[in-house]
């Protein structure tokens, strides 16, 4: 069917009525299941032997980093406004 003209309901915007429920910090909850995921792949190939488990090692470390980063500007842009630079 088409593009009706209507927008799409977003936190950011003046137009959409306050629900008043912050957004769950989708990216943070994202990043931290890929980390668990990834420790646990690691876990699972450091047992069976195989060094292919540093790169996942070296995923979870990543993955961590962004959960972390994303809970924080979740967090500043909740007291203090948009997080810039």
């Amino acid at each position: 069917m088409g593009d009706t003209g209507g927008h799409q309901q977003c936190p950011q915007c003046p137009q959409c009525p306050p629900t008043g429920v912050d957004p769950m910090p989708r990216l943070a909850l994202y990043a931290f299941v890929v980390c668990a995921l990834a420790v646990a792949a690691a876990v699972v190939s450091f047992v069976q032997g195989s060094w292919l488990g540093i790169v996942w090692v070296m995923l979870a470390g990543l993955s961590s980093n962004m959960c972390w980063y994303y809970v924080k500007r979740g967090k500043a842009s909740r007291q203090d406004g948009p997080v810039t630079g």
